[in-house]
């Protein structure tokens, strides 16, 4: 099974963001620090969620099992439903995404444990500065 681990960091909201996203099991060890551009923070979290199940895709895992310290991203999941319509299309990627998966968990983390992606994500916006 692949644990992907997601997190997501804006200097601002909105401001310049950042994802991170830490790949473990099967063997694999991935960490993605990516820049994203200007935007909030939940939009971030969501695009950190959608790029962590395309590379869990791309790695061929059929067991997948997300750890995020996002309240909004674990529970639009869980109900595959948002009230917020800027939203929307993330979550239709992201549930796509997941029906290619035999197995699928999502689970909220605190902060604590997810400390590798949310260093990748504050990485992301660091090395855009510089």
């Amino acid at each position: 099974m692949l644990e992907v681990y997601i997190d997501a960091a804006s200097a601002g909201n909105p401001g310049p963001s950042g994802i991170g996203i830490f790949i473990k099991g099967e063997g694999n060890h991935i960490q993605i620090s990516e820049y994203i551009g200007q935007t909030n923070n939940h939009i971030a979290e969501f695009t950190a969620l959608v790029r962590g199940l395309e590379e869990a895709r791309k790695l061929g895992s059929n067991l997948v099992s997300v750890r995020s310290d996002s309240k909004i991203v674990v529970a639009s999941m869980e109900k595959e439903y948002v009230k917020n319509e800027e939203f929307k299309p993330y979550l239709e990627q992201a549930l796509t995404l997941v029906s290619s998966f035999d197995l699928f968990f999502i689970k909220w983390v605190p902060d604590t444990q997810n400390k590798a992606a949310d260093a990748l994500a504050r990485k992301a916006i660091q090395n855009e500065k510089n």
